[in-house]
């Protein structure tokens, strides 16, 4: 299965492990939650899931790589302790705790959170002295004397042996034991992973017309050479910050995340590309509806790679735009939730609703922080909460209304959306004037902008005529349907 569809089904085993009886207890008991074993190439996303799964769930993580492990840190350093056993007393041995169960109670104890997921990663690569503990870990989840706490459930994961000369294959009895997933590389999977994670244009693009440069791991006269979607997304990631300082992109910086020489001079040649298109063709007089001549005639005669080029700009430039207004969105929809109960008072009722609601805020921030469950969005998303609310307090000190600072706010929301909407509106004109409307860049268009979770919902709360237009001209209606109920809908606000 790709990466997804492995996600998916971890995530329904841990639901499952975390189901209750009517009297508390888990319905599948612990010793029979079998622990989840994904094996798959390095860099495709193992251990991304895992925090997307506990940050969906609201559950807790704690992470370790299994590779540097002794068997004296992962079951405990031994100590004599005397015990009577009626009228004898003896010398026995014991065991300290775990580091790994150590941390696993550390994080309960700070967050609060006590059910969560123990993800050991490299687990087929532990040492000679540790692989013999292995199965009654595996089994009754104890490591030493100490078991990890119920309500954790073990995810493991590892790779083949091809790629790690370290890796021990785990026998029948073993794996007998687990709930074995093998993963494949896919890259549409990663695709739409990419559009929700935002990953630059030229990076997106680029793979587009050259997906089997996604993922590659070789061994030539010369040594390893390895291309991968880890690689890929720290690479977006650094190109938008050197892009925010001026800083050139270059094959030495490429290298750096991504060793395939042939890939390093392809994607550096795309990225010339995507650079002199942006600067060639002004984009914003696209979305100003204000589309000269000359740039019709320039994009309608260029060549493939311009044209998608040009199109994938345009998408990227949507999909930042509704991004940050949903960022607005969602954080004027908690935080009218917050100050409903005061919104018709006045005074030291309004300030002491408002610090209990920013303290409130930082809890959660922090408690979700040590619980590992924190997404950057949410992280994001609590730190405007709580800019509006230390903002707010101030303003209503200053004799304002705490409606009346909400109410502006969703004023100037409403007026973001309705310049948006036209923007969209203005884009979808220019494309069918300059491409065609069923055309393979429209459909290229309309696709990306599904694709986006974030352009999907912005697109579902505020309708924009135009895309429902091209979407169904181009048959993507059903499709957007469909992801559009996965992603979920927006309450509405507006």
């Amino acid at each position: 299965m790709n990466i997804k569809e492995a996600k998916d089904y971890i995530k329904d085993t841990v639901s499952a492990y975390l189901k209750k009886d009517e009297f508390g207890d888990y319905r599948i008991p612990i010793e029979k939650q079998r622990p989840v074993f994904l094996i798959g190439a390095p860099g495709i996303g193992k251990t991304a899931i895992m925090s997307q799964i506990s940050e969906e769930l609201g559950i807790a993580l704690v992470s370790y790589s299994m590779t540097h492990h002794t068997r004296q840190s992962a079951l405990g350093l031994p100590f004599i302790k005397e015990k009577k056993y009626g009228d004898m007393t003896v010398s026995v041995s014991e065991y300290t705790m775990s580091e790994i169960i150590a941390s696993v109670y550390d994080t309960i104890e700070e967050s609060g959170v006590r059910e969560g997921i123990l993800f050991l990663d490299e687990i087929n690569c532990v040492s000679e002295t540790l692989y013999p503990s292995m199965l009654q870990f595996l089994q009754y989840k104890v490591f030493g004397k100490h078991t990890v706490p119920a309500g954790w459930i073990i995810v493991t994961a590892g790779n083949p042996p091809e790629f790690n000369k370290a890796v021990r294959e785990f026998d029948v009895v073993t794996l007998d034991r687990m709930k074995v997933i093998n993963v494949d590389v896919d890259y549409p999977a990663w695709k739409t992973y990419a559009n929700m994670r935002g990953i630059h244009g030229a990076v997106t693009g680029f793979l587009e017309s050259n997906a089997d440069s996604f993922y590659k791991v070789e061994t030539s006269a010369y040594g390893k050479t390895y291309v991968t979607a880890r690689g890929w997304e720290d690479l977006s990631d650094i190109i938008k910050l050197y892009e925010e300082d001026g800083k050139a992109v270059n094959d030495n910086l490429v290298g750096q995340y991504i060793t395939d020489e042939k890939t390093i001079k392809d994607f550096c040649a795309y990225y010339d590309l995507y650079n002199k298109y942006r600067k060639q063709y002004d984009v914003e007089e696209i979305f100003t509806g204000n589309l000269s001549d000359k740039t019709v005639k320039t994009a309608a005669s260029a060549s493939v790679d311009e044209r998608l080029a040009l199109t994938g700009l345009l998408a990227d430039t949507v999909k930042a735009e509704t991004t940050d207004i949903l960022i607005k969105h969602r954080m004027l929809t908690f935080v009218r939730a917050g100050i409903g109960p005061v919104a018709d008072s006045t005074g030291d009722d309004v300030a002491d609703r408002i610090d209990s609601l920013i303290e409130a805020s930082k809890s959660t921030l922090s408690r979700k922080s040590r619980a590992g469950s924190l997404s950057a969005a949410e992280k994001t998303q609590t730190r405007k909460i709580i800019k509006f609310y230390t903002e707010a307090k101030k303003r209503v000190a200053a004799g304002e209304s705490i409606k009346d600072i909400y109410n502006k706010k969703v004023t100037e929301l409403k007026s973001c959306v309705d310049k948006e909407l036209k923007r969209i509106d203005n884009l979808f004109n220019g494309m069918e004037k300059v491409f065609g409307e069923e055309s393979n860049e429209m459909l290229v268009l309309v696709t990306e902008l599904t694709l986006s979770s974030d352009t999907s919902d912005f697109l579902s709360n505020f309708k924009s005529d135009a895309y429902e237009k091209f979407s169904k001209v181009l048959k993507v209606s059903d499709r957007a349907g469909e992801l559009r109920k996965e992603i979920g809908n927006l309450e509405g606000l507006l």
